[in-house]
């Protein structure tokens, strides 16, 4: 699909803008003034990629529109050929940066650059959900270790049965939440096992929630408002790991959001991993009012955890991964656990730039 006028123009007004940017930096009040410089700076910085890939776009344009009109009157076959050649050089050209055009022509979220809190919960399958559970989470360690972000535990609990219980993990570097984003709801699995003795195939649901961590001054926390209890940690099947009251809760009276920690051996330390976690889910709310939307953020995310929802299938037997939202399988169950995500964020922004470009078509 071409690029229509309506995107046409914006991409103009934006090369426009582009150059404006270089001349007014250039302009002694403007760099007297560090305020006004830095925000020319930036607005320089985010334009460049979509102007330079413009650029391009418009020359592969210049150069099939001389091959066409130089076809028109050519008759050596040789050169024919070359130009036929270079036509279809240039269509394929077009048609790849008109697809990166359309994503990088998406309103950019404000939340994108920000670190997450991503949380995982066994759902439909009893043992074999927590040990899925547990699988997701070493995909997302490889998935941030291939993206040269870190992880850091904020709340992990095992099930007797060696699986996840529950795990909560913040994952910290610039562009973290703009990728994890798109693993927020109910992922399934088909699978035998290890301890299906009949080699029968089980189905089983582990969800994930996706929250960008904020700063303290993005959300306002009244300390009057908060119910803090402490506790001894807690290890599977209830049994105390520790002598002291070092496992934190803290409720939030006028929410109602509760949250603990009891992964760090100090009561302050697990308090203020708590309070992050806290702080993420108040801004996701607020997030969710103001878009006027009543339903949590959170449950809108995991879903019911029933087996019939899902927002990805992965089938061990066929070495498949099934991405529902838009209708991607890929035939390589392995690369994709060792954190391949990519294949599937690219199919995800891809769809996003052509939905919120539709209106332009």
């Amino acid at each position: 699909m071409s690029l229509n006028d309506r995107v046409l123009n914006r991409l103009e007004e934006m090369e426009t803008r582009f150059e404006e940017t270089l001349a007014d930096m250039a302009k002694p009040e403007i760099t007297g003034d560090a305020n006004k410089l830095k925000d020319l700076g930036i607005l320089h910085s985010e334009l460049k990629p979509v102007v330079d890939a413009f650029r391009t776009y418009k020359e592969a344009a210049a150069e099939l529109g001389e091959a066409k009109e130089m076809m028109g009157s050519e008759e050596d076959p040789e050169m024919r050929e070359y130009l036929s050649s270079l036509q279809t050089e240039r269509n394929s050209d077009l048609e790849r940066i008109e697809a990166e055009l359309r994503v990088l022509l998406i309103p950019k979220d404000p939340n994108d650059d920000k670190d997450v809190i991503v949380e995982l919960r066994p759902a439909a399958g009893g043992d074999e959900a927590a040990l899925w559970a547990g699988d997701l989470h070493r995909m997302y360690e490889r998935f941030a270790e291939r993206h040269g972000w870190s992880v850091e535990p904020i709340s992990i609990s095992w099930a007797d049965g060696g699986g996840m219980a529950f795990g909560q993990f913040a994952v910290k570097g610039k562009g973290a939440y703009s990728r994890f984003k798109w693993e927020a709801g109910p992922h399934r699995v088909q699978r035998v096992p290890e301890t299906e003795s009949q080699g029968r195939i089980h189905t089983s649901i582990a969800t994930v929630a996706v929250l960008p961590e904020v700063e303290e001054v993005e959300v306002a926390i009244l300390e009057n408002d908060l119910d803090i209890e402490t506790m001894r940690s807690q290890g599977p099947g209830g049994q105390s790991v520790n002598t002291t009251d070092s496992a934190v809760r803290i409720t939030h009276k006028p929410t109602g959001i509760v949250v603990s920690c009891q992964d760090e051996k100090s009561q302050l330390q697990n308090k203020l991993k708590a309070m992050r976690v806290l702080r993420a889910r108040l801004y996701q709310q607020q997030l969710e009012e103001q878009m006027g939307e009543r339903s949590d953020a959170r449950r809108q995310q995991v879903g019911s955890g029933e087996r019939a929802e899902k927002i990805r299938t992965y089938n061990y037997k066929e070495n498949r991964v099934t991405d529902h939202r838009v209708g991607m399988t890929l035939h390589s169950l392995p690369t994709i656990l060792d954190g391949d995500l990519d294949p599937f964020h690219q199919g995800l922004m891809a769809q996003e730039a052509a939905d919120l470009l539709a209106g332009d078509a």
